[in-house]
């Protein structure tokens, strides 16, 4: 009698062939929706960076640095706005071909944005003991797919290597109480004025020491510059530095700062500066207290984070680029929602919010504000609610972060650390 055809195997959550092929389903998936999200910002043809190294061409033949103006069909007159140390740092790449730049630009901000991903996201793969290399490149993945890595990859901006910087002192270097930790931030406020915040935040969280050597480096850095082209040092600090005109128009729906969101309900007017500077009073003041405070919990990667979303509302132009912040925004959210150490009822509620909030900031980050909307070229007010959400979607995201963002306990710990 012949005998009974064998049923294959049923593919269970302990199979381990089961699982290997729904993480590479999900990579693959992944990995095939970012040429779709970066089709429309590849229009942009690193068109920051061709800026940066028009300039240092117009530099070394002589002229004022901050002469050098480009016209932009959407913002105007463009024209150089970094400190002089910026402009010390980028003159060498000058020298080479532009497609060499472009590439050793690409490279560099592909490598820092792997690296910070990393950082991120292994304390949280150890803790809760996910798979190592597949949430780590999912992890990679999703952060390409933002909008503010996109639109720093396009443009050719210098924005990972200030996050490598401000990421490398304020999780290990400060944290670990080395006596160079504070150098990184230092630099990054030296190379652009944005990362000044977060001196602010040493000091709030009582590192003396550290914001001393954030201090010292910025003005090592500073003085360096000054040495090297004096005039344009003295330019700069004293004229350029005030004028926010030079970076493009401020009621633009790309500049995500409280600045921007005030210019966009009086546009083509400029905003009144009076209520513009009590909202910087109040959300600097709340802000960098629950910064410290989560930060005295225990928690220094949500700390950071609060930290450089306050430094996005309170800067007067926030492109979507400098916006970096919530991608540790979302780990800190992943991470809060996936412990488990708590009242039954209360963390299942928990959870269900932290895992909503860290969805739905995915996927506005994701969307953006500029990708996929056409909000045209001359200034208009919003004059809806459903704009003035579309318009300002990463102002209130940071607003609402700054309240909701939890402060996650340490290892180990069994009581709750200060909400």
């Amino acid at each position: 009698m012949p005998a009974e055809p064998v049923a294959p195997p049923a593919v269970t959550e302990d199979d381990p062939g089961g699982r290997t092929a729904r993480h590479l389903v999900t990579v693959v998936a992944l990995a095939a929706l970012l040429p779709a999200l970066y089709q429309l910002n590849l229009s942009h043809d690193f068109f920051d960076l061709k800026i940066y190294m028009r300039a240092m061409d117009w530099w070394a033949a002589g002229h004022p640095l901050y002469d050098y103006v480009q016209p932009d069909r959407v913002q105007g007159a463009l024209y150089f706005t970094y400190p002089p140390f910026t402009a010390l740092v980028l003159r060498p790449f000058a020298l080479l071909p532009l497609g060499v730049t472009v590439a050793i630009f690409t490279v560099l901000t592909v490598l820092g944005l792997v690296v910070t991903t990393r950082w991120l996201v292994m304390p949280l793969v150890e803790r809760h003991d996910l798979p190592r290399l597949f949430t780590v490149t999912v992890a990679v993945l999703l952060v390409f797919a933002v909008e503010s890595t996109r639109e720093t990859i396009t443009f050719g901006q210098i924005n990972m290597l200030l996050v490598v910087l401000i990421l490398a002192d304020l999780l290990f270097a400060v944290p670990g109480g080395r006596r160079w930790g504070g150098v990184g931030v230092g630099l990054a406020t030296a190379l652009k004025l944005f990362p000044g915040i977060f001196i602010l935040y040493l000091l709030a969280t009582r590192r003396w020491r550290a914001a001393v050597v954030a201090s010292v480096a910025a003005a090592v850095a500073t003085l360096l510059a000054a040495a090297v082209a004096p005039t344009d040092s003295w330019r700069f600090w004293t004229h350029e530095l005030w004028a926010t005109d030079r970076v493009g128009r401020t009621d633009y729906t790309g500049n995500q700062s409280l600045f921007g969101l005030l210019s966009r309900l009086t546009a083509p007017e400029r905003p009144s500066q009076l209520p513009w500077l009590l909202l910087v009073g109040v959300v600097i003041g709340y802000g960098l207290w629950r910064a410290a405070r989560v930060a005295r919990a225990g928690d220094a990667l949500a700390g950071l984070t609060l930290t450089g979303l306050v430094g996005g509302l309170v800067s007067p132009i926030s492109w979507t680029h400098h916006l970096y912040w919530f991608i540790p925004a979302v780990v800190v959210l992943v991470d809060a929602g996936l412990d488990t150490r708590r009242d039954a009822v209360a963390s299942a509620r928990r959870r269900r919010w932290l895992f909503t909030l860290a969805v739905g900031t995915g996927f506005v980050i994701i969307y953006g504000v500029v990708t996929f909307l056409d909000w045209g070229v001359a200034p208009t007010r919003t004059d809806s609610v459903g704009e003035f959400v579309a318009r300002n979607a990463y102002v209130l995201l940071s607003l609402l972060l700054l309240v909701a963002l939890p402060a996650r306990r340490p290892v180990g710990a069994d009581h709750p650390a200060a909400p």
